[in-house]
């Protein structure tokens, strides 16, 4: 079985891989097309699920389709912010199994990465 990298990512790796009917997506981050990122944790979960669900699109699929998801926070004290913005933002679609961790450290001013696993739609 070949695996196909889905790219147009100029980082040294590759936005997703697809095999199978599987797409498994890299992290996602709360970072703006400018790169700013929103200052509370709230507008992060937000920004973060709109980058996925972009990520999710151009590898022709969508929130609809998650199978697995891993959330890492910088702070686990944010975690009942953090689950209200993450129910508003996947209102209307299947709630995926996930993990959320703490994690030490992002870079800049970033509070949370997601990660996912989604079908093809």
């Amino acid at each position: 079985m070949r695996t196909q990298f889905i790219d147009g990512n100029p980082r040294p790796y590759s936005a997703s891989a697809a095999i199978g009917g599987l797409i498994f997506m890299c992290g996602q981050v709360p970072s703006r097309d400018d790169g700013t990122v929103p200052s509370d944790i709230s507008g992060q979960v937000v920004q973060a699920f709109d980058n996925l669900e972009a990520a999710l699109q151009r590898a022709g699929s969508s929130l609809s389709h998650l199978l697995k998801l891993t959330v890492f926070l910088a702070d686990l004290d944010e975690f009942d912010q953090y689950n209200a913005a993450y129910l508003t933002r996947l209102n209307g679609h299947p709630l995926p199994p996930r993990t959320t961790v703490q994690v030490a450290r992002f870079r800049g001013a970033k509070r949370i990465e997601i990660d996912a696993i989604a079908t093809t739609a």
